[in-house]
């Protein structure tokens, strides 16, 4: 059985390209017989393709209206759709079953992901094929446009729908109504561990993970006020750091590998106090992640987490290691809702870089509920192989009808 996915596999923030590789990896534990192949939405081909213009356009687009996004972002993608879609019709022709997931694709990101997904669902729907959307993060407050192009799924014959957590679940329902049953499978990124290349293991002081994320992202993207967001300014990250080395631990900056998150980064370190706790050791800085190995590898060496990124926290969490979400979309609150882990999820302005210092601090002596965390990853394993089984029972179905 021949398996296509569509998602942003080679997103330059590598926690997509984690649940992608955790996503086929797991679809093939269902069977020698399967083998599955990957499209990113975008276009891409490999890791580290992103335009190098990426933060301008982000800037430029947040200066506009959002109807005026909208309309921009439809003509830029107009040509570049028209020249993928052929690619994209042909290789569903010659697959045996088609998934839609995981990530937060059912959102209207300026019709980014409606106008390419109405592509896939297209072609979909004229081949004739099986569909699963699986796993994936679904938004609410979309456009009029944006509900036309996603409407397409209505007429694909879908076998199986799934979102990542509840509030997905919420919303997939607003949308498409529950005609159908919708399903609550855990991300794939909660396979992260079946990635991981060496074992760390920290010793002498604690090692703090600390993510950076730049705030222009956030803002863009962000379910509050920018104001409400921790972290989102350089001095702040400077607090912190100095926070955590004062408190007798040693810090490691990394980012989840997007040019943008990496520049930021760069920005913070642009201080005397940074330079020194560099030069004797107590912060360091991993080297820029290329590959989803990459990430789970650098996730995997500290003894506690704390991150803006949904798949910082994920991977974290699949690694059996805490971690302090700091809050700015309602996806992340959806995650740490889901684990059972509220306490650990901090956003407002009231939420001080000594605050999320004591956090982590908790979160690292109160470590994970090992019970809990092997539930998350069973039910994910247990939703991939179901999924494959949905899909031999479509192919069983269509052998029957043409006998």
């Amino acid at each position: 059985m021949k398996i296509l996915v569509f998602n942003v596999k080679y997103s330059p923030n590598l926690g997509d390209g984690v649940l992608a590789a955790c996503l086929e990896r797991g679809l093939m534990q269902g069977g020698p017989d399967i083998s599955v192949e990957t499209v990113d939405l975008a276009g891409r081909s490999d890791f580290g393709m992103s335009h190098s213009r990426r933060l301008y356009a982000l800037s430029v687009l947040r200066m506009l209206p959002r109807p005026a996004r909208a309309r921009v972002v439809e003509l830029a993608l107009k040509r570049r759709l028209s020249a993928l879609k052929t690619s994209w019709w042909q290789r569903i022709e010659g697959a045996d079953a088609v998934i839609i997931g995981g990530g937060n694709l059912f959102q209207d990101d300026d019709l980014n992901f409606p106008l390419k997904l109405a592509v896939v669902l297209e072609g979909v729907q004229r081949a004739g094929k099986p569909l699963a959307v699986f796993a994936v993060g679904v938004t609410g407050n979309w456009s009029e446009r944006a509900r036309k192009l996603f409407s397409v799924l209505h007429d694909c014959r879908l076998v199986h729908a799934s979102v990542r957590d509840q509030g997905a679940r919420e919303n997939w329902i607003s949308h498409f109504g529950n005609a159908s049953p919708v399903e609550v499978c855990p991300d794939p990124g909660l396979l992260a561990a079946s990635l991981l290349e060496a074992v760390h293991s920290y010793r002498g002081l604690p090692l703090v993970g600390l993510g950076v994320t730049h705030p222009l992202v956030l803002r863009r993207h962000a379910g509050i006020a920018p104001g409400q967001i921790p972290l989102n300014k350089e001095s702040d990250y400077r607090l912190l750091i100095r926070w955590f080395i004062d408190a007798g631990c040693r810090v490691m900056l990394f980012t989840n590998g997007a040019d943008e998150d990496d520049r930021f980064l760069q920005r913070i370190l642009d201080d005397g106090g940074c330079k020194a706790n560099l030069r004797d050791g107590s912060l360091t800085v991993t080297p820029r992640a290329r590959t989803p190995q990459d990430l789970v590898n650098i996730i995997s060496q500290p003894g506690v987490i704390v991150a803006h990124r949904l798949h910082a926290n994920i991977i974290a969490y699949a690694l059996g290691i805490p971690s302090i979400g700091l809050g700015w979309d309602r996806k992340v609150d959806h995650f740490f809702n889901e684990t059972n882990r509220q306490e650990y999820i901090l956003q407002g302005a009231q939420v001080s870089p000594s605050h999320i210092g004591e956090m982590t601090l908790r979160a690292l002596e109160a470590g994970l509920n090992p019970a809990e965390q092997r539930k998350h990853i069973r039910k994910t394993r247990f939703c991939l192989s179901h999924l494959v089984e949905k899909f031999r029972s479509a192919e069983h179905e269509s052998k029957h009808v043409k006998l």
